[in-house]
């Protein structure tokens, strides 16, 4: 039986919602988040065809799928956003996402929405530039928080100021098969450890990324895969371990090029 979504936040007018047992089958576990304000709500990376229907239908028992103010991607990966092309024929929301893929979205969607209904995929979204940028809703300003290379070129995180969450979209990713918040740094470790090697770009973008961190007011860091980190221990444990770890190019050598035998 299908859980009830994590409550992040609510104050009564604000609420985050986090969505986490929505996959079955063989596609790895994801996130899907609300955030609502005075009315007006976005969905964060809604995932692909694996979520789509699940998600629409527990979307619906809180509010009017056409009522979905925007669609926020952090990237272009498939558990992010390839179900798009739904959400834009049973919505109305914008799709905010970098600018680096703006031109590849309509990639994700059928010729029939433009034949048959009118809908133009270009013409809902809502390109982001490479500094981020604040988004209005309802009466908060949340922020599209620059993250690229961690892991996709054009990557952004969402910081909710009100919730003082941190969307962090894969930076913080563990495989793992719910959401409940870590308890155990060292222990969570080795199910983030793999991913990070391999899916970040480098220690260097770690360090520029954990600095920025640092001077925002995060209570909550929260990715897009398995478990967020909750309080000041926590986050500090996490940003010390992704600020000293080695990954992506800073582990490649002559091995890793080499002509397959």
């Amino acid at each position: 039986m299908r859980r009830e979504p994590h409550v992040l936040f609510d104050n009564g007018t604000h609420q985050c919602l986090l969505f986490d047992d929505l996959v079955r089958g063989e596609g790895v576990q994801t996130n899907q988040f609300l955030i609502t304000d005075h009315g007006q709500y976005l969905l964060l990376d809604p995932g692909g065809d694996l979520t789509y229907t699940p998600l629409s239908l527990e979307l619906s028992k809180r509010i009017s799928l056409q009522e979905l103010t925007y669609i926020f991607a952090s990237h272009q990966d498939p558990d992010i956003i390839s179900s798009l092309g739904k959400w834009l024929l049973h919505t109305k929301a914008k799709v905010l996402c970098s600018k680096l893929w703006a031109r590849f979205l309509p990639h994700l969607t059928a010729n029939y929405l433009a034949m048959s209904h009118g809908i133009s995929t270009y013409d809902r979204i809502i390109a982001l530039p490479d500094r981020g940028d604040s988004i209005a809703l309802g009466r908060c300003q949340l922020k599209a928080v620059p993250a690229h290379f961690l892991h996709s070129v054009g990557n952004f995180q969402l910081y909710d100021p009100v919730s003082r969450i941190l969307f962090s979209g894969d930076m913080g990713a563990s495989l793992v098969d719910d959401a409940t918040p870590v308890r155990d740094f060292a222990s969570h470790i080795p199910h983030m450890d793999a991913f990070h090697r391999r899916y970040m770009a480098s220690n260097k973008v770690c360090r520029l990324w954990v600095g920025m961190v640092r001077n925002m007011k995060v209570d909550m860091i929260v990715p897009q895969h398995g478990r967020p980190f909750v309080g000041k221990e926590m986050i500090d444990a996490f940003l010390n371990w992704v600020e000293h770890l080695e990954c992506g190019i800073d582990l490649l050598g002559p091995a890793d090029y080499q002509l397959p035998k």
